[in-house]
């Protein structure tokens, strides 16, 4: 199998676990009133976006980056610029006003295979990014380790607040979800500029 489209496969199972976290972190953070799992849904929106706009790059320029490459990898960046205000003054918001989020199993057990399954679709990713130049590519590596290291606060988050019902630990979870998010656009700013 090429490279191009070893890379295609990726996406595609990359997009089909991007799926499961949108609607079940979503649906359970709206249930629960967890705002970390509302802002890691947000930030696999934006992953899911990225897919989308990798497999269109991938289809249609397989010698690597372009200028539609470029203005992709952009695209997805300032996606991820919006997502931090939006959860960040929601969060704060919800502090404010006395919210006490609760403990979702749904959340943990998507928390549970983002863990297991991102390291391997970021560093197949990143892998193949590297190989072909491919600059889309390489960002949406970046946007996948994120996505891993987010799972992991995620994890533990979700975990003190449904055995030890910490609820404040929602809140420390969704600050340190941000800031890994916040950390993904300037990697991906300096992507875009060192291509």
């Amino acid at each position: 199998m090429g490279r191009i489209s070893r890379a295609i496969s990726i996406e595609y199972i990359s997009s089909l676990w991007m799926v499961v976290e949108v609607v079940g972190s979503i649906g359970a953070g709206i249930v629960s009133g967890s705002f970390a799992l509302l802002a890691f849904g947000g930030d696999s929106v934006v992953e899911l976006l990225s897919a989308f706009a990798v497999f269109s790059h991938l289809r249609g320029d397989v010698t690597g980056s372009s200028g539609r490459g470029r203005r992709t990898a952009l695209a997805t960046t300032l996606l991820l610029f919006a997502l931090i205000p939006a959860v960040g003054l929601g969060t704060v918001y919800s502090f404010a006003s006395g919210a006490r989020p609760g403990g979702s199993l749904v959340g943990v057990a998507i928390a549970v295979g983002a863990v297991a399954i991102m390291p391997l679709v970021w560093l197949e990713k990143r892998k193949i990014g590297k190989e072909t130049k491919c600059l889309p590519l390489s960002i949406d590596a970046v946007e996948s380790a994120t996505c891993f290291f987010t799972s992991l606060a995620l994890l533990a988050g979700l975990l003190a607040e449904y055995f030890f019902g910490l609820w404040w630990a929602d809140y420390v979870a969704t600050a340190v979800i941000l800031a890994f998010v916040a950390r993904e656009g300037v990697g991906s700013l300096r992507e875009l500029r060192t291509d």
